[in-house]
């Protein structure tokens, strides 16, 4: 018995020996390290921000009255074209000439006293100067000529006013252009307080709009007159409309504690695609480098080390910004000066030449082969498991 207890003791210990050997074999994994390089090479690069507007036309009016009453007539509607002068639309006159006509004879009245009052004072003035009244007498007529031609002047000024009034009865535009809206129609009455109505609003020009945008106080910094900008709409998503920044309002608006200033963007409009109102999706370019030596910025930010490169030599040097290239059996550093960036390629200034290749990053190459995949099998492992099901059909 216990001849037969170690033979099966030794028997599992072959046993687990020949586990052991196939697990741990088959799962080594095979590592290769390698580098990525790159060839230093022209490039454009640019730096932008991403802000919404609004659509605009670059010159609108809005016109009103200045006078109160019924609205008589409308001469135009939405988007009809008017020329500078004329008539879009009257206002019931009938007050209005009631007004004029009282400050005429107001006006007839106040002459006739000055007449009177002229002829008067020159009477009062032969007998003063003859003795036959006194000083008393004769400064009562001249004081009340001299009231007489101020009532005068008053009268006339309030016919003037009552005559301008009629005027405003009949609008006009102030400008050439399209109506954009109509408040007002035929019959309404319109009141003229402190604030006056608002009728029409008339676009000067619908082929030359604007887009008013508000950029946030972090990039408003960066953006200039003369930036190079393009927007799209959302009513026509394949477009891509270009124009440049026009103007930087200084004026902040704080809406819910986020600080924003307007920047106004030209927008050329000669197929009339944009239309006042449209939300307009803006990349303003705060810069732009055409044709300059770039290298991806990840380069820069590679740095090699003894356990990563093996055998090889690293050869190092004092440069702040460096970049690194294989000669040979060394990595070698080349220090270099760096201009702009847009986050993946930086401008080189100096260091290097067009055509160099230089390091970007170590690339580990691993290789797992599939457990049990071994040409020595055990045989006390069990075998694939289709063949086992083809005996057990047999």
């Amino acid at each position: 018995m216990k001849k037969i207890s170690k033979i099966w003791w030794f028997v599992a210990l072959v046993v687990i020996a020949a586990l052991a050997t196939w697990l741990f074999s088959g799962n080594k994994k095979k590592e290769e390290i390698s580098f990525a390089t790159e060839k230093v090479a022209p490039a454009n690069i640019q730096n932008s921000i991403t802000a919404t507007g609004t659509i605009e036309p670059v010159t609108s009016v809005t016109v009103g009255t200045q006078v109160s009453g019924i609205v008589s007539k409308l001469y135009v509607d939405y988007n009809s074209i008017v020329k500078k002068g004329q008539v879009i639309a009257e206002l019931d006159r009938t007050n209005l000439i009631s007004e004029l006509n009282t400050t005429k004879a107001n006006l007839n009245s106040a002459q006739s006293s000055l007449n009177y009052q002229q002829s008067n004072y020159n009477r009062y003035k032969t007998l003063y100067e003859k003795g036959l009244v006194s000083a008393d007498e004769y400064e009562s007529a001249r004081l009340s000529y001299q009231q007489a031609s101020q009532q005068v002047a008053t009268a006339r000024e309030n016919v003037r006013k009552a005559q301008t009034n009629l005027g405003y009865a009949t609008i006009t535009s102030p400008i050439d252009g399209i109506v954009l809206s109509k408040s007002v129609e035929e019959g309404q009455t319109v009141a003229a307080s402190f604030n006056t109505p608002e009728l029409f609003t008339i676009a000067k020009d619908l082929t030359d709009m604007q887009v008013v945008a508000d950029i946030d106080e972090a990039d408003i910094g960066d953006v200039k007159e003369g930036e190079r900008v393009t927007f799209t709409v959302d009513a026509f998503p394949e477009d891509t409309f270009n124009g440049t920044v026009k103007q930087v309002r200084q004026q902040a608006t704080t809406t819910n504690n986020v600080v924003t200033y307007e920047v106004v963007i030209s927008a050329p409009n000669k197929d009339l695609k944009l239309k006042p109102g449209l939300t307009a999706s803006v990349t303003i370019f705060t810069a732009e480098r055409q044709g300059v030596l770039c290298i991806s910025s990840k380069a820069l930010r590679f740095t090699p080390t003894k356990e990563t490169v093996g055998k090889m030599k690293i050869v190092d040097c004092n440069g702040k910004s460096k970049v690194w290239t294989i000669e040979g059996n060394n990595i070698r550093a080349i220090p270099v000066a760096t201009g702009m960036t847009d986050g993946i390629h930086t401008q080189i200034t100096k260091g290097l030449q067009e055509g160099q290749e230089i390091i970007t990053e170590i690339k580990v190459m691993s290789e797992e082969p599939v457990m049990g995949s071994s040409t020595e099998r055990s045989p006390f492992a069990p075998g694939p498991r289709n063949r086992n099901r083809g005996n057990n059909r047999r």
